[in-house]
Order: C-alpha cells, then structure tokens, then sequence
C-alpha cells in the first residue's frame, strides 16, 4: 500500500475511532482499549519479541510468563491510552484535571512563582501526553518538544490535543532558540529524554544495567541556564484516574567541569526513569528499542567519540552516581543546536 493511501486509512480509522469513543462513558473507553491492545499484541509478534526481549535484558530473573504477561500487558495498558487520548480531545483542561489525582504540583508552582524557567524531563511512561494539557490551570502553559509524525493528518490531530488548553508544541528541528527563550522567561518546557539516539546526538549511560545512548538536552539545558529541574510521570491507575506526579525537583552540584557536569546529571535524571519503569513496567514502551545504538567497540573509557553535537562515549559508566569531583565515565562537552528528543511514540515502536 502506498504511503499515501496508507495515511489516508490511519486518517481515517482515527476519525471514526474518535467520533465513536467520544460518545461512549470513559470506563467502557478504557475496557475497550485494553481489549483492543491485546487482540494488537496477539497479532504482531515482531515487537512482542521486542518487547520480551528487552524484558529479559532488564529483568534477568523473570520466568517467561511472567516477561511474556508484561509484554502484552503493554499492549493493553497503551490500548487503553490510545483510546482515551481520543476520548480527551476537546475536552476542557478542566475536565481533564478532574480525571487525575496530582502529587507535588507546588513544585512547578514554587519555581514558575520565582521566575525561574522549568524543564520537566519524562519518559514514555504512562501516558506522558496529557499531563501537560491537563497542568495547565494548575502551572500554566508548558511547551512540548516533539517529532511530528509520520503521517501529517495523525500529527495535526495529536497536536490539536496538545494544544487544546493552551500548550505550544516545539518540533525538534531548530528548536534550541524557541527552548532557551521559553526557560529564559520562566516557561515549562517537557522533554522526553528515553528514546534512543544516534552516536552523534547522544551520549552512553546505564539503563537497566546497559549502556543506552540518551540526550544531554535537558541536563545541558539546566546546567547552561540555571533552570530549575522538575521530573514529571503520569499514570494510569487500576481505578481509571491518573497519577500525575510532579517532582521532585532534582539538585545538581555544579563542578565547573561542565563536560563531567552534563553526564553525571544525565545519568542522574536517566536513573530516576528507570526507578519509575520498576515500579510500573507494564506502562513503559518497551516495543522501542532502546538500546539499539551500541557503543564503538574501539571506544575507551577515557576515549571520548566526537559528533557533530554531542559526543559518543564508551559503556563504561557506573550504575551509580559518582561523587562531586570524581570523574563519570561518559562526557558531553554542548547542548545540541537541532538534535532534540521527541514527545511522540520513537520511530522504531511504530
């Protein structure tokens, strides 16, 4: 099928999907979806694997029924989400709020009240895309990085829910002025910081014990502006509500080594994600694959691979943090000027 006719079906099927999904109550919404994510799982096999596979790597000492369980169950659980982001839309930030139940929102409202410029760094966790449309009469408008999708129609439609309470959507491509005039004045800017990145826009630390390529963006980000830094997850609860965590917020020491400064902070805030993907791992897109760029085997630890951007460096980074002073083993010397992480599904789970 041609590209397209293909988006002109996607298009279409998410129409009808929403027009349907609106009119029905949440409850049965979320039912549905989660029945329809595992007749999904059932019927694509390749990225079960995917998904079991990582699973393994992470989770050395689960049985396979318990690694094959949680890899359908990601498939129900992101059912459930598709179905409810398209039963949110156009619906009131207001209504939204009334859905989720928010811990440590006075974090946001602290810095936002003191002038300072946020960065909320997540992950694919949950359902990290109505958060931000529902915040915002809480902490007010929050600009979102994102990718656009593939197919333009599916784009303007998830974007029309991003914006739809007031957010800004930023897309990666020259993004880095929009970011910096947003911190600068006393904005909230979410960054996805999980997907996988290339040698040249990224840097190797530890996710579940593996070397992991991850953006620096949102440490250099902080560590160039003096931002504060509020980490933010929100998650779909066996009730139906959302549990929308804000925080809490993250000191970071600065050495004046800003190279040491940028890994160590990014293995810090990559760490707190992985403590939330443990609590909850039926909630993480483990469909991506995360670990799919592998560090140069000619790459030292104290060998350092410069990009275009940022640098690439070897595996060798502790699984905890270091102490101020000592030198982590993975280094990034800038903030990239395009390369920016995406808040849409990374290319590689679609």
């Amino acid at each position: 099928m041609k590209r397209e006719r293909r988006h002109a079906l996607e298009a279409a099927l998410a129409s009808a999907a929403g027009a349907v999904v609106r009119r029905l109550p949440r409850r049965l919404v979320l039912a549905l979806g989660r029945s329809l994510g595992r007749l999904w799982g059932a019927l694509d096999a390749r990225h079960v694997k995917v998904a079991s596979d990582n699973l393994c790597q992470a989770f050395p000492d689960w049985s396979d029924e318990r690694v094959l369980a949680t890899a359908r169950g990601v498939y129900a659980h992101f059912g459930a989400v598709i179905l409810d982001l398209l039963w949110m839309a156009g619906r009131p930030a207001e209504e939204l709020l009334a859905l989720a139940d928010l811990e440590g929102v006075e974090h946001l409202q602290q810095a936002r009240a003191a002038g300072r410029g946020v960065v909320s760094p997540s992950g694919h966790l949950g359902n990290w895309e109505i958060q931000a449309a529902a915040s915002v009469p809480k902490v007010g408008n929050v600009a979102m990085i994102a990718r656009p999708l593939d197919n333009p129609a599916l784009d303007a439609r998830l974007n029309a829910l991003r914006t739809s309470t007031g957010n800004t959507v930023i897309y990666k491509q020259r993004a880095l002025g929009q970011v910096m005039r947003t911190i600068r004045g006393g904005g909230i800017v979410a960054i996805l910081i999980d997907q996988n990145m290339q040698p040249k826009d990224g840097i190797f630390v530890r996710f579940f014990g593996r070397p992991a390529c991850t953006t620096t963006v949102a440490a250099a980000l902080a560590l160039k502006t003096g931002c504060a830094i509020v980490p933010v997850r929100c998650l779909l609860q066996p009730n139906g509500r959302y549990r929308m965590v804000y925080g809490p917020p993250v000191e970071w020491p600065r050495t004046g080594r800003q190279e040491e400064d940028i890994a160590g902070l990014t293995q810090h805030l990559t760490s707190i994600i992985e403590a939330w993907v443990r609590e909850t791992p039926e909630q993480w897109l483990w469909l991506h694959r995360r670990w799919k760029t592998l560090p140069s085997p000619e790459t030292s630890g104290a060998q350092v691979l410069r990009g275009s951007a940022i640098s690439s460096v070897s595996p060798a980074v502790p699984q905890s943090l270091p102490p101020p002073g000592v030198q982590p083993a993975s280094v990034a010397p800038t903030m990239p000027s395009t390369s920016v992480p995406s808040s849409a599904p990374p290319e590689e789970s679609r």
